[in-house]
C-alpha cells in the first residue's frame, strides 16, 4: 500500500512538471479575417499545417443535414489549380500525411509533411479556401463515397446507431440532434447550387483558423501566408443565432432495435456549460467512469458483477452545452433491467460518496498525462490550438487549461454528480436486438 501510494505521488510529480512546460505560439489577424497561429518548434524537421472552419453539422438547415461532413469529403475534389485526385498525391510525394474530419461543430483539414514543403501545404490550403471545384461529377462522386461510408461506420457496425439515438432523443431543438453523417437523402436531393452556396457561406477567411506548428522560421512563414491568404476576399460575416435547447424536467426513455445480438442500456445527461468549473468537473468525473478497465463502471459492472461485457462513458467535448453518455453492453442472459440497476447503482454512489484521495489522485495524472500526449505531437498541438481560438476565442487554453482541474476537489465532484445526474436531467435508452 506504501510502494503504491509512493508511486502515485512520483507519477504526479512527473506529469506535472511535463504539463507545465510551455506551448509558445504567435497569433495575429490578416485584413480578411483570417486568424493564423505559429508554434515554431524545431526537434523535428517536420510542419504540421492546419485550417479549421468554424462549421459542423450545427450549422446545417435540419432539411440538408450531412452538408459540413459531405465537403470534408468534397474540398479534396480538387481546385481551379489542381486536377482531379491529385490533392493527396501531392502531400504524398513530399514525403507527407493529408486528412480531415468533420464535428457538430468544426471541420480541420490538415498535412504534416517535411519542413520545406511549408509552401507547398500553404498554396493547397489557399487553393481549398478559393478556388474549390464544386461540380456534378465531384458531387455525384462524393454522394457515393458518404452513402457508403454510412453503410460502413453506422449501419453494418454493431451498436453503430447509438450516436444517433442518443442525440437525436436527448435534444429537441437545438441542431446537436443530428449528427454530422446526417441523412443520404437529403444529400441526394442537394443541387448543385445548394453545395455552391454553403461554401461560399462557410469556407472563408474570416471564418477559419490557419494553424502551423512545427520546425519553421516565424518571419518566413508570415510572408508565405501573406502572399497565398492575403488576397482571398473576406466572406459575409456569419450569424451564430442558435435555437437553445430548454432544461429538461422529466427523464426521457425510448428502444431501439438494431442487428445486434446483445442488449445495450445507455444512459445519457446534460452537461454544463463548456469552460465552466462544473464542466471541468464532469470531464474529472467521466474519467472517474470510464478511463480503462480500471475506471469504475467496468471494474464494478463488468468484473465484480459480471453483468456486461463491456462499459463506460464519453462525451464529444463541444462547443455549446453537450451530454456525457455511459453504456453498458449485457452479458448473455442479463435483461436491460438489470444492466440499469447496476449502472443506476454506480450513479448513486458518486452522488452519494466521496472519490477516495487514491483515485482523485489517478485522475488527475490521467487529465495530466492526455494533456501530454496532445502536445508531444505537433499535429494535436495545431489541433487544440485551433480549437480553443475558434471556440473559446483563446489559443493560449492550451497552457492553461489543466489548471482549472487543479481548483476542483473532491466535494465539488460529489456535488455536480448531484446537479447533474438526475433522472430529470437524463435519457435512457434499450438499446435491444431485432426480433
Amino acid at each position: 500500500m506504501k510502494l503504491q501510494a509512493f508511486s502515485l505521488l512520483l507519477g504526479t510529480l512527473f506529469y506535472t512538471q511535463q504539463a507545465n512546460a510551455k506551448i509558445n505560439f504567435v497569433e495575429y489577424d490578416l485584413p480578411n479575417g483570417l486568424h493564423v497561429i505559429l508554434h515554431e518548434d524545431h526537434t523535428t524537421p517536420i510542419v504540421a499545417v492546419t485550417v479549421m472552419y468554424h462549421v459542423g453539422s450545427k450549422n446545417e438547415d435540419p432539411k440538408r443535414t450531412g452538408f459540413a461532413h459531405f465537403f470534408e469529403h468534397l474540398l479534396f475534389e480538387g481546385t481551379d489549380n489542381i486536377k482531379r485526385g491529385e490533392f493527396e498525391k501531392l502531400v504524398q510525394n513530399a514525403g507527407g500525411e493529408i486528412n480531415a474530419n468533420t464535428t457538430q461543430d468544426r471541420t480541420f483539414y490538415y498535412e504534416e509533411l517535411p519542413s520545406n514543403q511549408l509552401e507547398l501545404a500553404l498554396w493547397m490550403e489557399s487553393e481549398r479556401m478559393l478556388h474549390a471545384k464544386i461540380d456534378s461529377t465531384g458531387v455525384e462522386t462524393q454522394r457515393k463515397v458518404v452513402k457508403e461510408e454510412k453503410k460502413e461506420r453506422m449501419d453494418n457496425t454493431p451498436y453503430g446507431q447509438l450516436q444517433n439515438v442518443a442525440y437525436e432523443n436527448s435534444f429537441s431543438v437545438h441542431p446537436y440532434r443530428w449528427t454530422p453523417i446526417g441523412k443520404e437523402q437529403y444529400i441526394d436531393e442537394a443541387t448543385i447550387n445548394e453545395f455552391r452556396d454553403f461554401y461560399k457561406k462557410f469556407y472563408i477567411p474570416n471564418n477559419a483558423v490557419l494553424v502551423i506548428a512545427g520546425d519553421l522560421d516565424v518571419n518566413k512563414s508570415k510572408e508565405m501566408i501573406a502572399k497565398y491568404f492575403a488576397t482571398i476576399p473576406k466572406g459575409t460575416p456569419i450569424s451564430r443565432t442558435l435555437p437553445q435547447e430548454p432544461e429538461q424536467t422529466a427523464e426521457k426513455r425510448t428502444k431501439f432495435y438494431d442487428n445486434v445480438q446483445l442488449p445495450a442500456v445507455v444512459f445519457t445527461y446534460h452537461l454544463p456549460k463548456r469552460g465552466t468549473d462544473d464542466y471541468y468537473a464532469m470531464k474529472m468525473l467521466m474519467e472517474l467512469l470510464s478511463s480503462g478497465r480500471s475506471s469504475r463502471l467496468y471494474r464494478e459492472i463488468v468484473d465484480r458483477e459480471q453483468k456486461a461485457v463491456a462499459a463506460g462513458a464519453f462525451t464529444y467535448d463541444l462547443e455549446d452545452p453537450d451530454i456525457i453518455m455511459m453504456y453498458s453492453i449485457a452479458n448473455q442472459g442479463i435483461t436491460p433491467q438489470d444492466l440499469e440497476k447496476s449502472m443506476d447503482g454506480q450513479v448513486d454512489r458518486v452522488k452519494n460518496d466521496l472519490v477516495t484521495d487514491e483515485e482523485f489522485e489517478k485522475i488527475k495524472n490521467q487529465l495530466e498525462s492526455n494533456f501530454i500526449r496532445k502536445n508531444e505531437d505537433l499535429g494535436g498541438i495545431a489541433e487544440i490550438l485551433a480549437a480553443d481560438y475558434t471556440f473559446d476565442n483563446n489559443a493560449n487554453l492550451i497552457n492553461t487549461a489543466i489548471e482549472h482541474y487543479s481548483k476542483i476537489t473532491k466535494d465539488d465532484l460529489k456535488r455536480v454528480a448531484q446537479k447533474y445526474f438526475t433522472k430529470e436531467n437524463r435519457l435512457v435508452v434499450y438499446y435491444l436486438p431485432k426480433k
